[in-house]
């Protein structure tokens, strides 16, 4: 029987990722909704598409494309890998705004 040493770490065993996209499909998305429950976190991507109804006030659709369920640690996977990218994004190319054309918003008083 061969014992511990100390020092001695057990080999770590490499393994391959393969990502085969060969079904993926591709959507743009300029909106989301997200709704969840003690367990999970639920997200609809989709567009919001302006409608303008005669004799009607003006209508914003909300079309969902996708619908993607999520437990709360992979939620929170995403919000890192988010925020990385984004942070990533606004060191090379500068500040994102959220509301172009829009002065910003001052302290509420």
């Amino acid at each position: 029987m061969a014992d511990a040493q100390p020092g001695n770490q057990p080999q770590q065993q490499q393994i391959q990722l393969r990502i085969d996209e060969s079904k993926m499909t591709s959507t743009y998305a300029n909106t989301i909704r997200t709704s969840n429950t003690q367990d999970e976190v639920v997200m609809d991507f989709g567009m919001n598409i302006p409608m303008q109804i005669p004799n009607q006030p003006p209508t914003i659709v909300f079309h969902v494309g996708s619908r993607v369920i999520m437990n709360w640690a992979g939620a929170k996977r995403l919000v890192m890998s988010l925020g990385n990218a984004v942070r990533q994004y606004e060191e090379q190319f500068g500040t994102i705004e959220l509301n172009p054309g829009q002065p910003p918003r001052g302290p509420s008083a």
